[in-house]
């Protein structure tokens, strides 16, 4: 188990709040001393500097974005350049295209990947495996819960661990994503790699 060193942060970085392991998100955050804000209307955006999209069920998920009028304002924030952050299901939702995808699915097209949903199994196939990240002087213990698989990444993708064969961690501009579950390794460097973003 490796800590780091608290950071401080004047910055607020939201926290999907709509349905998944957001809680474990702003606990990581909140060990690194980053202040959060759960997000689930569009008036919960206008504070934040930053954004995390965490694992749960992607369709879902998608289906909730557009509901809640979301969906627009989280796009143009994007666009715009603000840094997010998407593991497993965010991930999926971040993605230019979702192979295995329903008809009414939306994604982001924030980052230039192909992903595959539940690619390694059901949860009884979940796994917990280290990887290898780029710029960590240690190991980084991955935990990966029906994770997606990154089938293709566009040549601006910036690749930073796989596992195996297989692209697991990857950034584009100000998007980071990841296929497995960081804030449930009790490991904080990557939320601390993801806030020097901001």
């Amino acid at each position: 188990m490796v800590r780091v060193s608290q950071i401080g942060s004047t910055k607020i970085v939201g926290v999907l709040a709509l349905q998944g392991a957001f809680n474990s998100h702003e606990r990581a955050l909140g060990e690194i001393d980053v202040t959060t804000q759960e997000i689930r209307t569009p008036q919960d955006l206008a504070s934040i500097d930053a954004l995390v999209m965490p694992g749960g069920e992607s369709t879902t998920m998608s289906q909730l974005l557009e509901s809640s009028e979301l969906f627009e304002p989280i796009k143009k924030l994007i666009q715009e350049g603000m840094p997010v952050f998407g593991t497993c299901a965010g991930m999926i939702l971040l993605a230019t295209k979702i192979i295995d995808g329903r008809d009414d699915q939306v994604s982001f097209g924030a980052i230039d990947i192909d992903v595959q949903r539940n690619a390694y199994g059901r949860q009884i196939d979940s796994f917990e495996t280290e990887i290898e990240v780029e710029s960590f002087d240690e190991p980084f213990h991955a935990v990966f819960i029906r994770a997606p698989r990154i089938v293709r990444a566009g040549r601006d993708v910036e690749v930073l661990a796989t596992n195996g064969p297989e692209i697991v961690f990857a950034k584009q501009k100000n998007v980071l994503v990841a296929s497995f579950h960081p804030e449930l390794s009790f490991d904080n460097r990557i939320h601390k790699m993801f806030v020097k973003e901001i």
